[in-house]
Protein backbone atom coordinates (compact mmCIF):
# COMPACT_ATOMS: atom_id res chain seq x y z
CA UNK A 1 0.00 0.00 0.00
CA UNK A 2 1.23 3.46 -0.88
CA UNK A 3 0.70 6.17 1.74
CA UNK A 4 0.00 9.47 -0.08
CA UNK A 5 2.45 11.80 1.66
CA UNK A 6 2.57 15.33 0.28
CA UNK A 7 5.53 16.73 2.23
CA UNK A 8 7.52 14.00 4.02
CA UNK A 9 10.39 13.21 1.59
CA UNK A 10 10.88 9.59 0.43
CA UNK A 11 14.68 9.76 0.88
CA UNK A 12 14.56 10.53 4.61
CA UNK A 13 17.17 8.58 6.69
CA UNK A 14 17.39 10.57 9.94
CA UNK A 15 15.35 8.96 12.76
CA UNK A 16 12.68 8.75 14.15
CA UNK A 17 9.21 10.25 14.24
CA UNK A 18 7.87 12.63 11.61
CA UNK A 19 4.18 13.58 11.25
CA UNK A 20 2.47 15.22 8.30
CA UNK A 21 -1.02 16.63 8.76
CA UNK A 22 -3.60 16.21 5.99
CA UNK A 23 -7.01 17.91 6.36
CA UNK A 24 -8.40 16.79 3.01
CA UNK A 25 -10.87 14.36 4.62
CA UNK A 26 -11.78 16.48 7.66
CA UNK A 27 -13.61 19.46 6.19
CA UNK A 28 -17.03 19.86 7.79
CA UNK A 29 -17.06 23.65 7.98
CA UNK A 30 -20.30 25.60 7.78
CA UNK A 31 -20.94 28.40 5.32
CA UNK A 32 -20.60 31.97 6.61
CA UNK A 33 -23.29 34.20 5.12
CA UNK A 34 -22.51 37.90 5.49
CA UNK A 35 -24.78 40.89 5.08
CA UNK A 36 -23.82 44.14 3.33
CA UNK A 37 -25.85 47.26 4.07
CA UNK A 38 -25.48 49.86 1.31
CA UNK A 39 -26.40 53.27 2.69
CA UNK A 40 -25.65 56.96 2.54
CA UNK A 41 -23.84 58.73 5.35
CA UNK A 42 -23.94 62.34 6.55
CA UNK A 43 -21.12 64.77 7.16
CA UNK A 44 -21.27 63.77 10.83
CA UNK A 45 -20.31 60.19 10.05
CA UNK A 46 -16.76 58.95 10.52
CA UNK A 47 -16.79 56.38 7.72
CA UNK A 48 -14.53 56.59 4.72
CA UNK A 49 -16.77 56.65 1.68
CA UNK A 50 -16.83 53.56 -0.55
CA UNK A 51 -14.76 51.46 1.86
CA UNK A 52 -16.59 48.45 3.31
CA UNK A 53 -16.26 48.08 7.08
CA UNK A 54 -17.65 45.56 9.56
CA UNK A 55 -20.54 46.66 11.77
CA UNK A 56 -20.26 46.67 15.53
CA UNK A 57 -23.91 47.36 16.22
CA UNK A 58 -26.55 50.06 16.05
CA UNK A 59 -24.62 52.57 18.15
CA UNK A 60 -21.59 52.02 15.94
CA UNK A 61 -23.71 52.68 12.85
CA UNK A 62 -24.65 56.09 14.23
CA UNK A 63 -20.98 56.92 14.65
CA UNK A 64 -19.94 55.55 11.28
CA UNK A 65 -22.86 56.93 9.29
CA UNK A 66 -23.95 59.89 11.39
CA UNK A 67 -27.13 60.12 13.45
CA UNK A 68 -30.22 60.07 11.28
CA UNK A 69 -28.27 58.92 8.25
CA UNK A 70 -29.69 56.35 5.91
CA UNK A 71 -26.92 53.92 6.90
CA UNK A 72 -27.62 54.27 10.62
CA UNK A 73 -31.38 53.86 10.27
CA UNK A 74 -31.08 50.89 7.91
CA UNK A 75 -28.69 49.19 10.32
CA UNK A 76 -31.12 49.66 13.22
CA UNK A 77 -33.95 48.16 11.18
CA UNK A 78 -31.80 45.26 10.00
CA UNK A 79 -30.50 44.45 13.46
CA UNK A 80 -34.03 44.40 14.87
CA UNK A 81 -34.70 41.43 12.59
CA UNK A 82 -31.25 39.81 12.55
CA UNK A 83 -29.33 40.51 15.78
CA UNK A 84 -26.73 37.75 15.30
CA UNK A 85 -25.53 37.67 11.69
CA UNK A 86 -22.26 39.19 10.49
CA UNK A 87 -22.99 42.64 9.04
CA UNK A 88 -20.82 45.02 7.01
CA UNK A 89 -21.47 48.57 5.82
CA UNK A 90 -20.82 50.04 2.41
CA UNK A 91 -20.85 53.78 3.23
CA UNK A 92 -21.95 56.04 0.37
CA UNK A 93 -21.78 59.82 0.20
CA UNK A 94 -24.44 61.97 -1.42
CA UNK A 95 -23.95 62.70 -5.09
CA UNK A 96 -22.22 66.02 -5.69
CA UNK A 97 -25.22 67.17 -7.71
CA UNK A 98 -27.76 65.60 -5.38
CA UNK A 99 -30.80 67.51 -4.16
CA UNK A 100 -32.38 66.91 -0.76
CA UNK A 101 -36.10 66.22 -0.59
CA UNK A 102 -38.23 68.73 1.29
CA UNK A 103 -41.73 68.78 2.71
CA UNK A 104 -43.70 70.93 5.12
CA UNK A 105 -46.25 71.01 7.89
CA UNK A 106 -48.36 74.17 7.75
CA UNK A 107 -50.39 75.12 10.82
CA UNK A 108 -53.17 77.69 10.98
CA UNK A 109 -55.53 78.87 13.69
CA UNK A 110 -55.24 79.00 17.45
CA UNK A 111 -55.69 76.04 19.77
CA UNK A 112 -58.92 76.20 21.72
CA UNK A 113 -58.05 73.18 23.87
CA UNK A 114 -54.92 71.43 25.01
CA UNK A 115 -53.81 68.36 23.12
CA UNK A 116 -50.99 66.72 21.21
CA UNK A 117 -49.95 66.91 17.60
CA UNK A 118 -48.98 63.37 16.53
CA UNK A 119 -46.76 63.77 13.50
CA UNK A 120 -45.16 60.68 11.99
CA UNK A 121 -41.90 61.24 10.12
CA UNK A 122 -40.78 58.15 8.24
CA UNK A 123 -42.96 56.07 10.53
CA UNK A 124 -41.46 57.55 13.72
CA UNK A 125 -43.88 59.36 16.05
CA UNK A 126 -43.05 62.95 16.97
CA UNK A 127 -45.38 64.17 19.72
CA UNK A 128 -45.78 67.88 20.27
CA UNK A 129 -47.78 69.11 23.26
CA UNK A 130 -50.18 71.99 22.55
CA UNK A 131 -51.82 74.22 25.13
CA UNK A 132 -55.08 76.12 24.83
CA UNK A 133 -54.71 79.57 23.18
CA UNK A 134 -51.35 78.63 21.62
CA UNK A 135 -50.99 80.14 18.15
CA UNK A 136 -50.07 78.25 15.01
CA UNK A 137 -46.74 80.07 14.80
CA UNK A 138 -45.83 79.11 18.37
CA UNK A 139 -46.79 75.49 17.79
CA UNK A 140 -44.74 75.39 14.57
CA UNK A 141 -41.67 76.75 16.37
CA UNK A 142 -42.05 74.19 19.14
CA UNK A 143 -42.62 71.35 16.67
CA UNK A 144 -39.50 72.24 14.69
CA UNK A 145 -37.47 72.24 17.92
CA UNK A 146 -38.86 68.83 18.90
CA UNK A 147 -37.95 67.39 15.51
CA UNK A 148 -34.47 68.86 15.70
CA UNK A 149 -33.98 67.44 19.20
CA UNK A 150 -34.44 63.91 17.86
CA UNK A 151 -31.12 63.47 16.08
CA UNK A 152 -32.05 59.97 14.94
CA UNK A 153 -34.71 61.27 12.56
CA UNK A 154 -33.71 61.31 8.87
CA UNK A 155 -34.64 64.99 8.55
CA UNK A 156 -33.91 68.48 9.84
CA UNK A 157 -36.58 71.09 10.52
CA UNK A 158 -37.01 74.88 10.65
CA UNK A 159 -40.04 77.03 11.36
CA UNK A 160 -41.35 80.30 9.98
CA UNK A 161 -44.79 81.94 9.78
CA UNK A 162 -46.57 78.86 11.14
CA UNK A 163 -44.93 76.44 8.72
CA UNK A 164 -42.38 73.77 9.57
CA UNK A 165 -40.06 73.07 6.65
CA UNK A 166 -38.63 69.57 6.73
CA UNK A 167 -35.50 68.61 4.80
CA UNK A 168 -33.97 65.16 4.32
CA UNK A 169 -30.50 64.73 5.81
CA UNK A 170 -29.35 62.68 2.82
CA UNK A 171 -29.71 63.95 -0.72
CA UNK A 172 -31.28 61.97 -3.55
CA UNK A 173 -34.48 60.25 -4.58
CA UNK A 174 -34.77 58.22 -1.39
CA UNK A 175 -35.65 61.35 0.57
CA UNK A 176 -38.96 61.40 -1.30
CA UNK A 177 -39.84 58.15 0.48
CA UNK A 178 -39.84 59.80 3.92
CA UNK A 179 -43.54 59.79 4.73
CA UNK A 180 -45.15 62.66 6.66
CA UNK A 181 -48.58 62.06 8.18
CA UNK A 182 -50.75 62.99 11.13
CA UNK A 183 -52.50 60.69 13.55
CA UNK A 184 -51.46 57.38 11.99
CA UNK A 185 -53.09 55.41 14.81
CA UNK A 186 -56.26 57.52 14.74
CA UNK A 187 -58.74 58.14 17.52
CA UNK A 188 -58.52 54.48 18.56
CA UNK A 189 -54.87 55.12 19.34
CA UNK A 190 -55.62 58.39 21.12
CA UNK A 191 -54.34 60.57 18.29
CA UNK A 192 -56.27 63.67 17.18
CA UNK A 193 -55.36 67.21 16.14
CA UNK A 194 -56.01 69.71 18.96
CA UNK A 195 -59.21 71.71 18.47
CA UNK A 196 -58.78 75.09 16.81
CA UNK A 197 -55.70 74.09 14.82
CA UNK A 198 -55.63 73.06 11.19
CA UNK A 199 -52.64 71.13 9.90
CA UNK A 200 -51.79 70.74 6.20
CA UNK A 201 -48.97 68.46 5.12
CA UNK A 202 -46.98 68.78 1.93
CA UNK A 203 -45.33 65.43 1.15
CA UNK A 204 -41.58 65.12 0.81
CA UNK A 205 -40.60 65.70 -2.82
CA UNK A 206 -38.00 67.03 -5.25
CA UNK A 207 -35.17 64.86 -3.95
CA UNK A 208 -32.98 64.08 -6.95
CA UNK A 209 -29.84 62.32 -8.19
CA UNK A 210 -28.88 59.10 -6.42
CA UNK A 211 -25.23 58.41 -5.57
CA UNK A 212 -22.85 56.94 -8.13
CA UNK A 213 -22.15 53.37 -7.01
CA UNK A 214 -19.24 52.61 -9.33
CA UNK A 215 -16.40 53.23 -6.89
CA UNK A 216 -18.26 51.68 -3.98
CA UNK A 217 -18.97 48.42 -5.78
CA UNK A 218 -15.41 48.24 -7.11
CA UNK A 219 -14.12 48.51 -3.53
CA UNK A 220 -15.91 45.29 -2.53
CA UNK A 221 -13.29 43.22 -4.30
CA UNK A 222 -13.90 39.50 -3.87
CA UNK A 223 -15.28 39.55 -0.35
CA UNK A 224 -18.51 37.51 -0.36
CA UNK A 225 -21.82 38.97 0.79
CA UNK A 226 -24.97 36.86 0.60
CA UNK A 227 -27.50 39.49 1.68
CA UNK A 228 -27.13 42.91 0.07
CA UNK A 229 -29.48 45.48 1.60
CA UNK A 230 -30.13 47.93 -1.20
CA UNK A 231 -31.93 51.25 -0.64
CA UNK A 232 -32.41 52.29 -4.26
CA UNK A 233 -34.98 51.33 -6.88
CA UNK A 234 -34.12 53.79 -9.63
CA UNK A 235 -33.07 52.21 -12.91
CA UNK A 236 -29.43 53.31 -12.86
CA UNK A 237 -28.81 51.99 -9.34
CA UNK A 238 -30.56 48.67 -9.95
CA UNK A 239 -28.64 48.25 -13.19
CA UNK A 240 -25.39 48.76 -11.25
CA UNK A 241 -26.44 46.06 -8.79
CA UNK A 242 -27.40 43.78 -11.68
CA UNK A 243 -23.91 44.18 -13.14
CA UNK A 244 -22.33 43.51 -9.74
CA UNK A 245 -24.19 40.19 -9.41
CA UNK A 246 -24.11 39.21 -13.09
CA UNK A 247 -23.86 35.55 -14.14
CA UNK A 248 -21.47 36.49 -16.92
CA UNK A 249 -18.97 38.85 -15.33
CA UNK A 250 -20.19 39.52 -11.79
CA UNK A 251 -20.40 37.72 -8.49
CA UNK A 252 -22.43 34.81 -9.89
CA UNK A 253 -20.01 34.19 -12.77
CA UNK A 254 -18.03 30.95 -13.13
CA UNK A 255 -14.78 32.80 -12.51
CA UNK A 256 -15.77 34.50 -9.25
CA UNK A 257 -18.34 32.21 -7.55
CA UNK A 258 -19.12 34.74 -4.81
CA UNK A 259 -22.91 34.76 -5.21
CA UNK A 260 -25.20 37.07 -3.21
CA UNK A 261 -28.70 38.53 -3.54
CA UNK A 262 -30.08 42.07 -3.42
CA UNK A 263 -33.03 43.06 -1.20
CA UNK A 264 -34.93 46.26 -1.96
CA UNK A 265 -38.41 47.66 -1.40
CA UNK A 266 -40.70 50.02 -3.25
CA UNK A 267 -43.71 51.91 -1.94
CA UNK A 268 -46.36 52.67 -4.54
CA UNK A 269 -49.78 51.95 -5.98
CA UNK A 270 -50.56 48.77 -7.89
CA UNK A 271 -50.01 50.60 -11.18
CA UNK A 272 -46.70 52.04 -10.05
CA UNK A 273 -45.44 48.68 -8.86
CA UNK A 274 -46.53 46.71 -11.92
CA UNK A 275 -44.90 49.27 -14.21
CA UNK A 276 -41.74 49.02 -12.14
CA UNK A 277 -41.78 45.21 -11.97
CA UNK A 278 -42.32 44.61 -15.66
CA UNK A 279 -39.37 46.88 -16.36
CA UNK A 280 -36.95 44.66 -14.39
CA UNK A 281 -35.62 41.17 -15.13
CA UNK A 282 -32.93 40.12 -12.67
CA UNK A 283 -32.83 36.85 -10.75
CA UNK A 284 -30.39 38.27 -8.22
CA UNK A 285 -32.70 40.96 -6.79
CA UNK A 286 -35.98 40.79 -4.90
CA UNK A 287 -38.12 43.91 -4.42
CA UNK A 288 -40.90 43.96 -1.84
CA UNK A 289 -43.91 46.01 -2.94
CA UNK A 290 -46.25 47.81 -0.54
CA UNK A 291 -48.55 50.82 -0.67
CA UNK A 292 -49.20 53.73 1.67
CA UNK A 293 -47.03 52.66 4.57
CA UNK A 294 -45.45 55.35 6.78
CA UNK A 295 -42.13 53.44 6.70
CA UNK A 296 -39.58 54.58 4.09
CA UNK A 297 -38.77 52.03 1.39
CA UNK A 298 -35.10 51.83 2.41
CA UNK A 299 -36.05 50.99 6.00
CA UNK A 300 -38.39 48.31 4.67
CA UNK A 301 -35.53 46.93 2.56
CA UNK A 302 -33.39 46.50 5.68
CA UNK A 303 -36.28 44.93 7.62
CA UNK A 304 -37.00 42.65 4.65
CA UNK A 305 -33.38 41.55 4.29
CA UNK A 306 -32.84 40.94 7.99
CA UNK A 307 -36.01 38.88 8.29
CA UNK A 308 -35.14 36.81 5.23
CA UNK A 309 -31.50 36.36 6.25
CA UNK A 310 -32.30 34.63 9.54
CA UNK A 311 -34.39 31.99 7.75
CA UNK A 312 -32.20 31.56 4.67
CA UNK A 313 -29.09 31.23 6.79
CA UNK A 314 -30.73 28.46 8.83
CA UNK A 315 -32.13 26.63 5.79
CA UNK A 316 -32.07 28.10 2.28
CA UNK A 317 -34.94 25.90 1.13
CA UNK A 318 -37.55 26.81 3.75
CA UNK A 319 -40.12 29.25 2.30
CA UNK A 320 -40.16 32.77 3.72
CA UNK A 321 -43.93 33.10 3.74
CA UNK A 322 -45.55 34.36 7.00
CA UNK A 323 -42.30 35.75 8.47
CA UNK A 324 -43.07 38.96 10.36
CA UNK A 325 -41.40 42.28 9.56
CA UNK A 326 -40.50 44.09 12.78
CA UNK A 327 -39.99 47.69 11.63
CA UNK A 328 -42.51 48.07 8.80
CA UNK A 329 -45.75 49.81 9.70
CA UNK A 330 -48.90 48.50 8.06
CA UNK A 331 -50.81 50.56 5.52
CA UNK A 332 -54.35 51.64 6.46
CA UNK A 333 -56.92 48.94 5.73
CA UNK A 334 -58.20 50.74 2.63
CA UNK A 335 -54.66 50.85 1.18
CA UNK A 336 -53.83 47.16 1.52
CA UNK A 337 -53.57 45.12 -1.66
CA UNK A 338 -56.30 42.54 -2.25
CA UNK A 339 -55.51 38.94 -3.17
CA UNK A 340 -56.01 39.62 -6.87
CA UNK A 341 -53.68 42.63 -6.71
CA UNK A 342 -50.96 40.65 -4.99
CA UNK A 343 -51.25 37.88 -7.53
CA UNK A 344 -50.72 40.46 -10.31
CA UNK A 345 -47.63 41.75 -8.53
CA UNK A 346 -46.16 38.26 -8.22
CA UNK A 347 -46.59 37.75 -11.97
CA UNK A 348 -44.80 41.06 -12.53
CA UNK A 349 -41.71 40.27 -10.47
CA UNK A 350 -42.69 42.11 -7.27
CA UNK A 351 -42.64 40.32 -3.92
CA UNK A 352 -45.71 40.64 -1.71
CA UNK A 353 -46.69 40.95 1.93
CA UNK A 354 -49.89 40.69 3.93
CA UNK A 355 -51.14 42.36 7.10
CA UNK A 356 -52.59 40.41 10.01
CA UNK A 357 -55.51 41.49 12.17
CA UNK A 358 -53.02 42.78 14.73
CA UNK A 359 -51.38 45.06 12.16
CA UNK A 360 -48.26 42.92 11.73
CA UNK A 361 -46.81 42.99 8.23
CA UNK A 362 -45.74 39.53 7.07
CA UNK A 363 -43.96 38.26 3.98
CA UNK A 364 -46.30 36.42 1.63
CA UNK A 365 -44.20 35.32 -1.35
CA UNK A 366 -40.66 36.49 -2.05
CA UNK A 367 -39.83 36.29 -5.75
CA UNK A 368 -37.03 37.67 -7.86
CA UNK A 369 -37.62 40.20 -10.62
CA UNK A 370 -36.64 37.57 -13.22
CA UNK A 371 -39.56 36.88 -15.59
CA UNK A 372 -38.23 36.28 -19.11
CA UNK A 373 -35.35 34.52 -20.81
CA UNK A 374 -32.98 36.09 -23.32
CA UNK A 375 -35.55 35.65 -26.09
CA UNK A 376 -38.29 37.45 -24.16
CA UNK A 377 -40.26 34.27 -23.47
CA UNK A 378 -41.83 33.68 -20.06
CA UNK A 379 -39.41 31.85 -17.76
CA UNK A 380 -40.02 30.87 -14.12
CA UNK A 381 -36.76 28.97 -13.55
CA UNK A 382 -35.42 31.70 -11.26
CA UNK A 383 -38.79 32.82 -9.88
CA UNK A 384 -38.34 31.93 -6.21
CA UNK A 385 -35.67 33.42 -3.98
CA UNK A 386 -35.16 30.04 -2.31
CA UNK A 387 -33.95 28.64 -5.64
CA UNK A 388 -31.13 31.18 -5.74
CA UNK A 389 -29.99 30.53 -2.18
CA UNK A 390 -30.21 26.76 -2.62
CA UNK A 391 -28.05 27.01 -5.74
CA UNK A 392 -25.43 29.06 -3.93
CA UNK A 393 -25.48 26.67 -0.97
CA UNK A 394 -25.13 23.52 -3.07
CA UNK A 395 -22.40 24.96 -5.31
CA UNK A 396 -20.38 25.99 -2.26
CA UNK A 397 -20.80 22.53 -0.77
CA UNK A 398 -19.53 20.92 -3.97
CA UNK A 399 -16.64 23.33 -4.16
CA UNK A 400 -15.73 22.47 -0.58
CA UNK A 401 -15.67 18.74 -1.37
CA UNK A 402 -13.55 19.09 -4.50
CA UNK A 403 -11.07 21.65 -3.16
CA UNK A 404 -10.58 19.73 0.10
CA UNK A 405 -10.10 16.22 -1.30
CA UNK A 406 -8.69 16.78 -4.78
CA UNK A 407 -6.57 19.91 -4.51
CA UNK A 408 -3.34 18.02 -5.36
CA UNK A 409 -4.24 14.79 -7.08
CA UNK A 410 -3.05 13.01 -10.20
CA UNK A 411 -5.76 12.22 -12.75
CA UNK A 412 -6.09 8.84 -14.44
CA UNK A 413 -8.63 7.39 -16.84
CA UNK A 414 -11.33 5.08 -15.54
CA UNK A 415 -10.07 1.49 -15.38
CA UNK A 416 -6.48 2.43 -14.53
CA UNK A 417 -4.97 -0.07 -12.06
CA UNK A 418 -3.15 1.66 -9.22
CA UNK A 419 -2.42 0.59 -5.66
CA UNK A 420 -4.36 1.58 -2.55
CA UNK A 421 -3.29 4.95 -1.19
CA UNK A 422 -1.89 6.17 -4.47
CA UNK A 423 -2.33 9.87 -4.98
CA UNK A 424 -4.54 9.27 -8.01
CA UNK A 425 -8.16 10.01 -8.80
CA UNK A 426 -10.36 8.93 -11.70
CA UNK A 427 -13.63 10.33 -13.00
CA UNK A 428 -15.47 7.37 -11.43
CA UNK A 429 -14.01 8.12 -8.00
CA UNK A 430 -15.13 11.73 -8.30
CA UNK A 431 -18.51 10.50 -9.47
CA UNK A 432 -18.95 8.35 -6.36
CA UNK A 433 -17.99 11.29 -4.15
CA UNK A 434 -20.54 13.53 -5.84
CA UNK A 435 -23.25 10.91 -5.43
CA UNK A 436 -22.38 10.46 -1.76
CA UNK A 437 -22.51 14.21 -1.18
CA UNK A 438 -25.82 14.44 -3.01
CA UNK A 439 -27.26 11.80 -0.69
CA UNK A 440 -26.13 13.91 2.28
CA UNK A 441 -27.77 16.98 0.79
CA UNK A 442 -30.89 14.93 0.18
CA UNK A 443 -30.93 13.76 3.80
CA UNK A 444 -30.62 17.39 4.90
CA UNK A 445 -33.62 18.37 2.76
CA UNK A 446 -31.84 20.56 0.24
CA UNK A 447 -32.24 18.35 -2.87
CA UNK A 448 -34.44 15.45 -3.98
CA UNK A 449 -34.63 12.48 -6.41
CA UNK A 450 -31.27 10.97 -5.53
CA UNK A 451 -31.78 7.92 -7.75
CA UNK A 452 -32.40 10.12 -10.78
CA UNK A 453 -29.31 12.15 -9.94
CA UNK A 454 -27.18 9.01 -9.76
CA UNK A 455 -28.54 7.82 -13.10
CA UNK A 456 -28.01 11.10 -14.95
CA UNK A 457 -24.74 12.31 -13.41
CA UNK A 458 -21.88 12.49 -15.92
CA UNK A 459 -18.22 12.78 -14.88
CA UNK A 460 -15.65 12.41 -17.63
CA UNK A 461 -12.19 13.46 -18.70
CA UNK A 462 -12.12 16.25 -21.22
CA UNK A 463 -11.42 14.97 -24.74
CA UNK A 464 -8.86 17.64 -25.59
CA UNK A 465 -7.40 18.52 -22.18
CA UNK A 466 -6.20 15.38 -20.33
CA UNK A 467 -5.86 17.32 -17.09
CA UNK A 468 -9.49 18.42 -16.95
CA UNK A 469 -12.65 16.72 -15.66
CA UNK A 470 -16.07 17.80 -16.94
CA UNK A 471 -19.20 17.22 -14.84
CA UNK A 472 -22.89 17.38 -15.69
CA UNK A 473 -24.58 17.84 -12.30
CA UNK A 474 -28.30 17.03 -12.81
CA UNK A 475 -29.52 17.88 -9.30
CA UNK A 476 -33.12 18.62 -8.41
CA UNK A 477 -33.54 21.30 -5.76
CA UNK A 478 -36.10 20.88 -3.01
CA UNK A 479 -39.44 22.65 -3.52
CA UNK A 480 -41.56 24.74 -1.14
CA UNK A 481 -45.17 24.12 -0.14
CA UNK A 482 -46.87 27.32 -1.25
CA UNK A 483 -50.35 26.39 -2.37
CA UNK A 484 -52.76 23.90 -0.79
CA UNK A 485 -55.75 23.54 -3.11
CA UNK A 486 -58.72 21.57 -1.82
CA UNK A 487 -61.99 20.72 -3.51
CA UNK A 488 -64.59 20.21 -0.79
CA UNK A 489 -66.85 17.79 -2.65
CA UNK A 490 -69.33 17.33 0.17
CA UNK A 491 -72.44 15.12 0.38
CA UNK A 492 -75.87 15.56 1.95
CA UNK A 493 -77.97 12.68 3.20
Amino acid sequence: MTVPFKNVPPNLRTPLFFAEVDNSRANSGAQTMRTLIVGQITSGGTATANVPVISQGVADAKTVGGQGSMLALMTAAYRAADPFGEVWYLPITDHGSGVAATGSVALTGTATASGVISLYIGGVLVSQAVTASQTAAAVATALAATITANADLPVTASAGSGTVTITAKNKGLTGNDIDLRLNYRGSAGGEATPAGLTVAITAMANGATPPDLTAAFAALGDQPFDFIVFPYTDTASLDALKTLLSDATGRWSWSRQLYGHGFAAKVGSLGTLTTFGTGRNDQHVSVLGIYDTPTPAWIIAADFAGTAAVSLRADPGTPLQTLALTKTLAPPIASRFALTDRNVLLWDGVSTCIVGDDGTVRLENVVTTYQKNAFGAADDSYLQIETMFLLAYVLRELRSVITSKYARMKLAADGTRFGPGANVVTPNIIRMDLIARYRELEQAGHVQNGDAFKRDLIVEKDRTNPNRVNVLWPGTLINQLRIFALLAQFRLQ
